[in-house]
């Protein structure tokens, strides 16, 4: 993995941990057998290919939004299970 590579990825997605993950699942897609978004040069490592595509804004990344906050959430009352007895 090329480091020069690395450090401009981490100015693009500025958090660690979500850059590792998204580059783990895309190089994770690049070995099940999907094409690369860019052209590279052949030799040149997955994790590099996942990179440059990271730099080049071929792939980002969309947060979840977040749960609502219990306060907000509203309460919803469900009907009470009635069970027949056998005879």
């Amino acid at each position: 993995m090329n480091s020069n590579l690395l450090n401009a990825a981490a100015l693009v997605v500025p958090n660690q941990q979500l850059l590792v993950n998204m580059i783990s699942r895309r190089v994770k897609q690049l070995a099940r057998g999907h094409r690369p978004l860019i052209a590279f040069v052949p030799g040149m490592g997955l994790a590099d290919v996942a990179l440059t595509e990271v730099i080049e804004a071929k792939i980002t990344y969309e947060l979840a939004p977040a749960p609502p906050k219990l306060d907000d959430a509203k309460v919803l009352a469900f009907p009470p299970i009635v069970t027949k007895k056998a005879a």
